[in-house]
């Protein structure tokens, strides 16, 4: 899908608090755990005013730099819709928008999940076998959250492969 095949490229974006660099270690942590060269990068703004945060991961057989190169991301993970405008210029022309529409009919544990099941979300479409992306959510939260964040992350997984089983593709365009 990225000009270079051998390079998966995703931007997570969203607003402080919401959970994007969370977002990011979670797939950070389970491209690794597949055996993947691993890089990752964030801009983090005025985060904890509620300002722009975007974090880029990509993965391959051989990574060089952490940051996603404008028109080139092949997932762009929307956590506030808002943010759309300002970072679409990163999504590659057969890229894929990830956001809380493919959620519609989703009852998250918590609405601070959200970032949790759009990543699981996400891993529909990437080859990662789910026990990497269940290991890396276990290790990204305390037992005490680790319950709502798997459920989230099942929630969103499973409602992606409704999505894609419904082959709906331009939903998130």
């Amino acid at each position: 899908m990225s000009p270079n095949p051998e390079v998966t490229n995703i931007v997570i974006a969203g607003l402080g608090g919401q959970g994007v660099l969370k977002a990011s270690d979670i797939i950070a942590g389970a491209a690794f755990l597949a055996g993947f060269d691993v890089k990752k990068g964030e801009i983090h703004g005025m985060s904890q005013r509620g300002g722009s945060v975007t974090g880029d991961v990509r993965f391959g057989r051989r990574v060089f730099s952490p940051m996603v190169p404008p028109g080139e991301a092949d997932f762009l993970v929307l956590l506030d819709s808002g943010q759309k405008d300002a970072v679409s210029g990163l999504l590659a022309p057969s890229g894929i928008l990830v956001h809380s529409a493919i959620l519609d009919s989703v009852q998250l544990p918590s609405r601070r999940s959200l970032n949790v099941a759009l990543t699981g979300a996400l891993s529909a479409w990437l080859d990662i076998a789910e026990e990497h992306w269940l290991a890396a959510v276990r290790a990204s939260f305390s037992e005490r959250l680790l319950e709502a964040n798997l459920a989230a992350f099942q929630a969103g997984r499973e409602a992606a492969r409704a999505w894609l089983a419904g082959a709906q593709r331009s939903y998130l365009k």
